[in-house]
């Protein structure tokens, strides 16, 4: 499958809303669907993955701008970037061998969205049909003009995706 051809669905909403649990509840269905599934998470404030005084990241502190790390099981790239990649950029030059991408982080995208909310949040939802909501998961029923799913029923979510996003390949 050529990457471009890779569905993209953006899992967005603000901070503790459950993004991160509901990403888990999705990848754990579609797997057991016979998905192959590959995630991208942005963190606006950075993060590390080398450790001082282990091998990569003496190879990075020798002036290094990409240090791969390789065992029989797993595969790590750990690259200076200029800017923050683009979604696109980042499935198209490193996904790969997957059936679908679930991101979470990137509010602002093209991307088919699924918004987490939370009514103990008190506060209105970040998207819009017409920003490409696709629907909204959320521990009360809204009325909206996308489906409004149970937060908790992963399986309506994920039945919600294929339909509109896979179909079934």
């Amino acid at each position: 499958m050529k990457k471009r051809e890779i569905p993209v669905v953006s899992i967005v909403g603000r901070s503790n809303t459950g993004k991160t649990t509901l990403i888990e509840k999705m990848i754990g269905e579609l797997v057991g669907r016979g998905y192959r599934v590959a995630t991208i998470k942005h963190n606006l404030h950075g993060f590390d993955i080398d450790h001082p005084g282990k091998d990569s990241w003496r190879h990075r502190e020798a002036g290094a701008r990409m240090t791969v790390l390789a065992s029989p099981k797993k595969m790590a790239l750990i690259k200076d970037v200029e800017r923050d990649y683009t979604i696109d950029e980042i499935r198209d030059r490193y996904v790969d061998d997957a059936d679908i991408i679930l991101v979470e982080g990137y509010k602002e995208n093209d991307f088919p969205k699924i918004e987490v909310f939370r009514s103990t949040l008190g506060v209105e939802l970040l998207s819009r049909k017409e920003g490409n909501l696709l629907a909204v998961a959320s521990d009360r029923t809204l009325d909206i003009d996308v489906p409004c799913l149970d937060i908790n029923d992963a399986r309506a979510i994920v039945d919600l995706v294929e339909e509109r996003c896979l179909k079934r390949r």
